[in-house]
């Protein structure tokens, strides 16, 4: 048997990938982080299989209950919400499957800035403003931030910043982040990105606790930078008619033909 570590997705039933969707399809067993996983993906579960919603449950739990399928031969399809490259807790997982000899493997997902940035319409690195994108949260009781990793030198970078699992300290937010990047520097919040009840609010860092307050609830991203919004850029070069490219040499193009570039 092999427990399969899926990417559910941000929200919408219909943003998984096919692997995702046929392992489902496929595992009698499914276990699934139901305080944010979509119930409508439990439908791609076979007919009669075992299904457990692991949000109340333990590591202990949880563990007992792959353990369990696999004494049976079972294949388990372990669903968590997003992308399961961050703050998933899928790594003690893998580390006690290891330990216990279980087989496993990862199925990728789409990840909540993702869709945000989808849903706003918005590239989050424009050439010569922002070209990277750190995603960064505040510390909260299930996890500490290491010390290095805080607000202020992540805002020193100038980087778009998706601030996650952060809207409840969104003073917070706002005070560590101004003297870097200005008041009047763009901000978009998304509260649940691709669920029916998705909102946006578009504002300042020096409204950020305001608008915070006008949201729906704590499930919520915080993207950050002067990307955000931004209309005016300069150009990539990607499709520029006088850039050499492996596949699309200068000279090859009709309107600019070799030598006149």
């Amino acid at each position: 048997m092999t427990v399969h570590f899926i990417g559910a997705g941000p929200g919408a039933a219909d943003l998984i990938t096919l692997r995702g969707r046929d392992l489902i399809a496929a595992c009698p067993v499914c276990l699934y982080a139901g305080s944010l996983v979509p119930e409508a993906l439990l439908t791609h579960c076979p007919a009669g299989a075992r299904i457990v919603n692991t949000a109340p449950l333990s590591l202990d739990e949880i563990m007992a209950e792959i353990e369990a399928a696999h004494g049976k031969g079972h294949d388990v399809a372990r669903l968590h919400s997003g992308d399961l490259s961050v703050w998933s807790a899928m790594g003690e997982q893998l580390r006690r499957l290891r330990t216990a000899g279980i087989p496993y493997d990862v199925t990728p997902g789409v990840p909540a800035f993702s869709a945000a940035s989808a849903l706003l319409a918005q590239e989050l690195t424009l050439p010569g403003i922002a070209q990277s994108v750190v995603l960064t949260r505040t510390s909260g009781r299930a996890t500490q931030m290491p010390e290095g990793e805080s607000l202020e030198n992540f805002g020193g970078t100038g980087a778009t910043l998706a601030i996650h699992l952060s809207i409840h300290v969104a003073a917070k937010v706002q005070a560590e982040l101004t003297p870097h990047y200005g008041a009047d520097c763009p901000v978009a919040i998304v509260w649940r990105a691709s669920w029916p009840d998705e909102q946006v609010g578009r504002c300042t860092l020096g409204t950020l606790t305001d608008t915070a307050q006008t949201g729906p609830g704590r499930t919520a991203l915080i993207l950050v930078g002067p990307a955000i919004g931004a209309d005016t850029f300069d150009e990539s070069q990607l499709y520029a008619g006088d850039y050499d490219r492996r596949f699309r040499p200068v000279g090859t193009h009709p309107r600019f033909p070799k030598g006149q570039e």
